[in-house]
């Protein structure tokens, strides 16, 4: 099955080609490997995540806000299509894959790539399109250690079939093996295609395919093969001065089924000679030749554009790769190795930065719902007791009414009957009785029916006195409306929304039964209510004083006399005593009701914020630096393929985590500093990946330090560690070393003024520094400060109430893990009393502690810089605002900043010459 070796090369130039072509193939399989490796770790975090909250997604419709936000987690995948993509980019193998107009062409272009005549070329060979009509089958080229032919169809098995190249050694891969013969009726045979193997450094880093014949395969079929599963780099090699309209046909379908662009490359129908391929240029530089029948068909069809420099070279100015065409031999190697690695650099850095917009996505998404979870633990507590308290005030509001309300009833329903009373008499001598037959004539009629017709004067006086208190009643307490109602309905809804169980609304039922008996004060006298019972008691009396001999007669006179003596015989104090016993009983009951359900509702809020802490915590500790440590390494990669790996200069400063060298110029920003961090721990590492995560994530900002990029460097310290290297922005000087060279008051204040714009700046997109000391402001050279190193900067949500800073510059509260932004006002306060005092000099308070955990001591106890005899008194107040020991009394930075405008415009200004002067200059 083995055949010999091949033989030997085609000319030094080819060799330096394919060694150039195996090292951009190398680079790109080495950074393939980190794409894969962050690809399969991607995959198998969503997993886990969606393993972990699917559960809680299906749960969301009856578990509340926690159940929800675990689902919103849970959903957490790659979209569909970037997923194929990558899956298609990532996982694939690079192929280098030759089309040409003919056999020959393809043939010389191959053998052009591996430096060998491995493919039979010249008149032998034949053309696709002549009389005898060749079949040539596909042609793989793969390596191995031995060389080797055999027949397979592609990614299934080999076919035992005896190739001419089994009988013996061979340099030229047989004319026979290449052909299907006519006769040959197998269609798995037909089908097959020839794999060589060979041991070419080339063919280490890539596979060859040659397409086979149009007669064998439309050339749109066969790429369609050909493509499936491989990141190609497309070659046509063409042998004549132009395109048949066949091959223009065949390349207009290619263009509008496969959107790759395609090196176009002219090669003679014979090898050229060894020294054809090291010749300069034949025309003298900035000349531009006349473009051929080839290159105006090739532009006709859409292929070229005015991107391509005379010799055929991609343009470098070209975001994405383009076609290019290459007509003079001589030049192949500076055509096919840039277009090879625009080409493969490109597909890796499109790849890298979907990848890296799925983490950022996802990772904000995270941080977003952290935030969402920090704020529902911080309020729900506050709007059960607000809810709580408010209705506590609303009932005793409420029973006040009540027991104040008595007297005014009583005089409100004598004054009611009084003026309603002849209203009520007339209407009484108007009824028309239902259920009873009342003769025209006004007959006598029974007692039975007499005592109906009592009963409904009586109701009507009943249900009209009913009417007329209640309206009066409803007046009396309708101011508690805007008071109570509004806000703590609202909060009432937002609780219950957040708490979907089976108990919904019932706590804003039992506030409505408060709030009923409160302004719509349903007087209705229902049959078995006390105020009826009171009403009836009191007629029976009128109906116990009239006695008859014989029945009366159903005059309008009559009815009018039982309504009146109905009316004077009501007892108005009763009546009052009776309401208001009423309403205080239905408010009682509301109340204990209300309290009760608020109780549930506080249980059941209990047990989802639980779970909504342990999402907090979850969120914080492992899903977000999980992702952000993905996030770092795919953007580092895309950094180092646009821009390469930075070279380190002098050494400018060390810090406890790295060492910060000097970089002159790296991704177009000139000079820049480059800090290299060695993390210790998989712990310092994600915070090193949130630290880049939130810095990138910040609009640029001329008080911040700007990030230019980041590397990975695999290979730090001669292999030993792995290094994330961090390219920004270069300044003159830090603060520190600032003020030991001496600046001015002016100088400083200013200074002072961009601290704070700069601290406002970060607060303002939810972030605290939690470092702000001298090292970590940097000055240019007119001493205009920026903030940097942020490598303790957090969202407030992400905080896990870990104690970091720097301790002289650290709030007492950091100490207890429970902090907000204004531990930086606290920094900002230490930082301006160095600015003030305008040395580097230690506050004595501090310079006495022995240790880090005396200088602790002292500070939660109250030790502070001292005051200077030089200090202004606006200054000293200033700092001792922004350091006083309980947060809450610390100036908002909207604040400081004004204040320190007004202390320098005072303490510093324009002489006579037009230049600054301060007090401390005049002195």
């Amino acid at each position: 099955m083995e055949g010999g070796g091949g033989g030997g090369g085609t000319g030094q130039k080819v060799t330096a080609l394919a060694r150039e072509l195996t090292r951009i193939f190398s680079n790109y399989n080495k950074n393939s490997i980190l794409l894969k490796k962050n690809l399969k770790e991607t995959n198998k975090f969503f997993r886990e995540i969606k393993q972990n909250y699917s559960n809680a997604c299906a749960a969301a419709a009856s578990s509340g806000t926690a159940a929800r936000e675990a689902g919103q987690l849970g959903c957490i995948s790659f979209p569909s299509h970037e997923e194929e993509f990558l899956q298609a980019s990532v996982g694939c193998s690079p192929y280098i894959v030759i089309l040409g107009q003919d056999c020959g062409a393809r043939y010389q272009l191959l053998n052009c790539l591996l430096g060998d005549r491995l493919l039979p070329i010249g008149p032998e060979v034949g053309s696709c399109g002549g009389p005898a009509g060749c079949r040539r089958r596909r042609l793989r080229f793969t390596h191995g250690r031995q060389t080797r032919l055999s027949l397979a169809l592609p990614g299934q098995y080999e076919l035992l079939h005896q190739l001419a190249g089994h009988r013996g050694r061979w340099e030229t891969v047989p004319k026979e093996d290449l052909e299907i013969q006519d006769a040959c009726q197998d269609p798995a045979h037909q089908l097959a295609e020839l794999e060589v193997t060979l041991h070419h450094q080339l063919l280490q880093e890539c596979r060859v395919l040659v397409v086979p014949c149009p007669s064998v395969q439309p050339v749109e079929e066969a790429l369609e093969d050909c493509l499936r599963g491989v990141v190609p780099v497309l070659l046509y090699a063409v042998n004549e001065e132009a395109l048949s309209p066949g091959q223009m046909e065949d390349l207009r379908r290619v263009r509008e089924l496969f959107p790759f662009p395609i090196c176009f490359a002219r090669v003679p129908s014979a090898a050229p000679p060894a020294a054809a391929l090291t010749e300069p240029c034949a025309e003298p530089p900035g000349r531009v030749r006349d473009r051929s029948a080839l290159h105006q068909q090739l532009s006709g069809l859409g292929f070229l554009s005015g991107g391509n420099c005379s010799c055929g070279a991609p343009s470098q100015a070209a975001t994405k790769p383009q076609s290019v065409l290459g007509e003079v031999f001589e030049r192949l190697p500076r055509l096919l190795s840039p277009f090879a690695r625009q080409v493969l650099h490109n597909q890796q850095v499109e790849a890298a930065s979907l990848l890296n917009g799925v983490h950022c996505r996802c990772l904000d998404l995270f941080i977003n719902q952290a935030f969402d979870m920090q704020r529902d633990l911080q309020i729900t507590p506050r709007r059960l007791e607000y809810t709580r308290e408010k209705e506590a005030e609303l009932f005793q509001s409420l029973m006040g009414i009540a027991n104040r309300k008595q007297e005014e009833m009583k005089d409100m329903i004598v004054e009611t009957l009084g003026s309603m009373k002849e209203e009520l008499l007339e209407d009484a001598a108007n009824l028309e009785f239902t259920d009873i037959i009342v003769p025209p004539n006004g007959e006598l009629v029974s007692s039975k029916d007499i005592k109906s017709c009592i009963r409904q004067i009586q109701e009507l006086i009943v249900l009209r006195l009913n009417q007329a208190v209640a309206n009066k009643l409803i007046s009396s307490v309708d101011y508690l409306r805007e008071s109570f109602v509004g806000t703590l309905e609202r909060c009432l809804t937002s609780l219950e929304r957040s708490h979907l169980d089976t108990a919904t609304h019932i706590t804003s039922n039992h506030l409505k039964q408060i709030l009923n008996a409160a302004y719509h004060v349903e007087v209705t006298f229902h049959s078995g209510s006390s105020v009826t019972r009171l009403l009836w008691e009191q007629i029976k009396q009128i109906i116990q004083r009239l006695t008859w001999v014989n029945p009366p007669a159903m005059t309008p006179e009559w009815k009018r006399k039982v309504a009146q003596d109905a009316i004077e015989s009501l007892s108005a104090a009763k009546l009052a005593k009776s309401i208001c016993s009423q309403f205080r009983t239905r408010l009682n009951s509301s109340h204990e009701a209300f309290a009760a359900s608020l109780r549930q509702l506080e249980e059941g809020h209990t047990g989802r914020l639980e779970k909504t802490e342990d999402l907090w915590l979850r969120v914080r500790k492992d899903h977000a630096p999980r992702l952000a440590r993905l996030s770092l390494e795919s953007r580092s990669l895309r950094d180092v393929l646009l821009n390469g790996k930075p070279k380190l200069g002098r050494e400018l400063g060390r810090g406890q985590y790295g060492v910060v060298y000097l970089c002159d110029s790296w991704g177009g920003h000139f000079p820049c500093a480059l800090k290299s961090v060695v993390p210790p721990d998989d712990k310092h590492w994600n915070d090193l990946a949130l630290e880049f995560h939130y810095t990138r994530s910040l609009p640029r900002h001329e008080r911040l330090v700007d990030l230019h990029g980041s590397v990975i460097d695999h290979t730090y310290g001669g292999g030993s560690s792995i290094a994330v290297l961090l390219i920004m922005e270069r300044l003159h000087r830090d603060l520190y070393t600032g003020l030991k060279a001496g600046l001015s008051l002016r100088e400083r204040l200013e200074i002072a003024l961009d601290v704070v714009e700069g601290i406002r700046f970060l607060h303002s997109q939810g972030l605290l520094h939690r470092d702000i000391k001298l090292k970590n402001v940097l000055l240019d050279k007119q001493n205009r400060a920026k903030i940097t190193d942020l490598g303790f900067c957090k969202p407030e949500a992400m905080m896990s109430g870990s104690i970091v800073g720097t301790p002289i510059h650290m709030a007492p509260e950091l100490f207890t893990g429970k902090y907000d932004n204004s531990v930086d006002v606290y920094a900002f306060g230490i930082l301006f009393w160095y600015l003030c005092t305008g040395s580097v000099k230690l506050p004595e308070a501090f310079e006495k502690c022995a240790s880090k955990d005396q200088l602790w001591t002292n500070v939660k106890k109250g030790a502070r810089p001292e005051r200077l005899p030089s200090f202004d008194e606006e200054c000293w107040q200033l700092m001792e605002a922004c350091w006083n020991g309980d947060p809450s009394q610390r100036p908002l930075l909207g604040i400081v900043q004004p204040g320190l405008q007004s202390i320098m415009d005072r303490l510093c200004h324009m002489g006579s010459d037009g230049k600054s002067v301060s007090l401390e200059d005049s002195t």
